[in-house]
């Protein structure tokens, strides 16, 4: 196995170089220019400043991953190759995979992940996050965070059908925005999934392409999720343009995620280290407040209404939960 500069190690052969990821409109598109804020939304301030270690300059510390994984989890039945790994990411290929085009992974996936856990921790004491990805089989993804053993206690995506050129990565950068969910401070699982399902990969999704430079397609992203629609919790819902994004944009931009999952970790109840039980809506309005340090019953209210079971179980959570202040 050759082995790259410094800290990556790649097999096989790689050239310049999956499904378009989580409602994001379909392929992504090259890097953006930085240009003004209007690019990703009229009112959005600047990105702030983000340096990927370069992992070619750097050793390794870690152990190698393992040279090959067979799969043994859903209909997934693939002995999976190691393709290019470094302390950071790991990526691994079914056979039918073309491993010319995908040698834009690592740098890419390598950026996604540091910048990950430089803003909401560690994900495990190694701390990896593996890719794995078919060619011609399993349309879709799906992920899972290093505390479940389905996956062998890695943080994984997993992604089909392909094929994968540079331009193919919102299907899995969607799924990392579930792993950091499902897995943040050590807690297992998305205790807010039955209020918003898969909406905050959406957040996660358009602030990392800011953060990594890729104005293009945050602006592509963020004119996608601005114009959808959800039926819930009522019909005709815009959980991106009303809830998410002012959040982020009037009260510390993703730092109020990581401030939301933080505050669960230490108050919501859990099981060892698994959360016991989903939270109500009001809980998560209640939870949301406190992480920005604003009442947002306003905010709420305009965005998803307000009826008299979301005001009960916000008066019940602001009574159960009195540590969230604001």
């Amino acid at each position: 196995m050759p082995s790259g500069s410094g800290g990556v190690v790649v097999s096989g052969q790689a050239g310049s170089g999956g499904d378009s990821g989580g409602g994001g409109g379909g392929s992504a598109g090259a890097d953006g220019d930085a240009g003004s804020t209007d690019a990703v939304g009229a009112d959005a301030p600047a990105p702030d400043a983000f340096s990927v270690r370069d992992a070619g300059m750097e050793a390794l510390r870690l152990p190698p991953p393992v040279a090959t994984w067979q799969e043994h989890w859903f209909e997934h039945n693939q002995l999976l190759t190691r393709f290019a790994y470094n302390d950071d990411v790991a990526i691994y290929v079914d056979n039918d995979v073309d491993k010319t085009m995908v040698g834009w992974m690592l740098p890419f996936a390598t950026s996604m992940w540091q910048y990950t856990r430089k803003t909401y921790g560690e994900f495990g004491t190694e701390g990896r996050l593996y890719l794995n990805f078919h060619q011609g089989r399993y349309n879709g993804a799906h992920s899972d965070p290093y505390l479940r053993m389905d996956h062998d206690f890695r943080n994984v995506t997993d992604s089909g059908p392909g094929p994968w050129p540079a331009t193919n990565f919102d299907l899995f950068t969607f799924e990392v925005g579930r792993i950091v969910e499902g897995g943040s401070n050590g807690v297992q699982g998305a205790a807010t999934f039955n209020v918003w399902r898969l909406q905050t990969s959406e957040l996660y999704q358009y602030d990392l392409y800011l953060a990594m430079g890729r104005m293009a397609d945050a602006k592509r992203v963020f004119d996608v999720y601005t114009a959808a629609t959800q039926s819930f919790p009522r019909a005709g819902t815009f959980w991106f343009r009303d809830w998410f994004y002012p959040i982020w944009r009037d009260h510390g931009r993703i730092a109020v995620m990581v401030k939301y999952f933080k505050l669960l970790s230490q108050y919501f109840p859990k099981t060892g280290a698994v959360y016991a039980r989903q939270l109500t809506f009001g809980e998560m309005v209640h939870f949301m407040s406190g992480a920005t340090n604003v009442n947002l019953k306003a905010l709420a209210t305009t965005a998803f209404g307000w009826p008299p079971e979301y005001d009960q179980q916000f008066t019940a959570a602001r009574a159960a939960f009195p540590q969230v202040t604001y």
